[in-house]
């Protein structure tokens, strides 16, 4: 059955000076009413003891607003500046639901720079995009075209550490389930192959990090011998932005390809529900479990299963399947990693990762 989903399309985008100038403006003002509303609602909660709410931020900010000190507030999209309250809102709300830890302020270095424009806040005229305060429409590289006969509910703009400009346009789309299909597989994920499947496949980790590692350490490196503060400095972090920014684009891409052909090609797909964040705290297997990012596989698994019509199946993460043997179904006492093949008493040969594959579909069907 066919579901509207609210789905979002990124494309980059080349922005006039003025509009560059007119953004940056809007992104300081967004991080300077998060951070002023951040520090007043910690400050009612630490010394009154009450919880203040979207509502009296509003107000505040119509205030900041009004003083000689924060009018320039006024002179950009009063949208933006609403959204990020509404941001910290959600944030508070996650936070003491103990979804999310405490709100934190916003740094100019370290934190994204966006800023979020609801329908009254830009036009969509013909295929153009054209925001508050701004007099022509953005340039935007469409990569692939929105649905026929979107419109955009909120559009997201944003500019990356390496200099790039982004926008999110966020539509209603009707996405079809695909057609019912009978492979069921279980994935196991690992860092030489980034998954293998039961069916006996392996799919290479293509390791994006140590590919460009060399590029990353040199220009790191010429970043640690500027000077602090100085253009020169500006610049050599621009450099290394670009070369995190070329393998976290890298890695997306290969992530989506192999989603995508496993949601294409199975009606069920049993995962390992891993605990990625504990994982990465070994030292010695920190960068090779972050450049797999098995979270974010799992996620695209996930949503593109939902989109589909497809189910993914998480097994416990205490489940032995690198342990048991899937011929006869024997428990060995122990699995070190470095043995990569072994013989049950079955008389059968594993291959370590294939057998935890076909372990972790078995038990993904049996709580099916």
């Amino acid at each position: 059955m066919a579901q509207l989903v609210k789905r979002a399309y990124k494309y980059r985008f080349y922005p006039t000076p003025e509009q560059a100038a007119e953004l940056a403006r809007t992104f300081g003002c967004v991080r300077l009413v998060y951070n002023k509303a951040l520090e007043e609602r910690t400050r009612a909660y630490t010394h009154e003891g009450r919880r203040v709410f979207y509502g009296e931020t509003s107000a505040m900010l119509t205030a900041w607003k009004r003083s000689g000190e924060y009018d320039f507030l006024s002179q950009v999209s009063s949208v933006p500046l609403q959204q990020a309250l509404r941001h910290l809102q959600a944030a508070f709300a996650n936070f003491f639901a103990k979804r999310a830890k405490y709100p934190t302020f916003k740094s100019r270095k370290k934190s994204r720079a966006s800023a979020e424009y609801t329908r009254s806040a830009f036009r969509w005229r013909d295929g153009m995009l054209t925001l508050a305060k701004m007099s022509a429409p953005l340039r935007i590289v469409w990569s692939r075209p929105l649905p026929e006969g979107a419109v955009p509910s909120t559009v997201t703009v944003s500019r990356d550490a390496a200099g790039r400009w982004f926008v999110s346009i966020l539509v209603e789309e009707t996405i079809g389930p695909l057609p019912p299909v009978e492979g069921v597989v279980g994935v196991d994920a690992g860092i030489t192959a980034l998954v293998t499947l039961s069916t006996g496949e392996k799919i290479t980790n293509p390791r994006h990090e140590r590919a460009d590692r060399r590029k990353l350490a040199k220009a790191q490196r010429a970043l640690a011998r500027k000077a602090k503060g100085g253009a020169n400095r500006a610049k050599a972090r621009v450099t290394v932005a670009r070369v995190y920014a070329r393998l976290a684009d890298r890695r997306r891409d290969f992530l989506h390809k192999v989603t995508t052909r496993l949601v294409r090609e199975n009606q069920v797909i049993a995962v390992e529900d891993l605990t990625v964040r504990t994982m990465v705290k070994n030292h010695s297997l920190a960068r090779a479990v972050s450049d797999a990012s098995w979270r974010e596989l799992r996620s695209m698994l996930e949503y593109k299963a939902q989109w589909y019509g497809r189910k993914v199946i998480a097994v416990d993460r205490w489940f032995p399947s690198s342990k048991l043997c899937s011929a006869c179904g024997s428990l060995q006492e122990k699995m070190p990693l470095n043995v990569r093949t072994w013989i049950c008493v079955c008389g059968v040969t594993h291959d370590r990762d294939v057998n935890a594959a076909k372990n972790i579909l078995a038990a993904g069907l049996a709580e099916r």
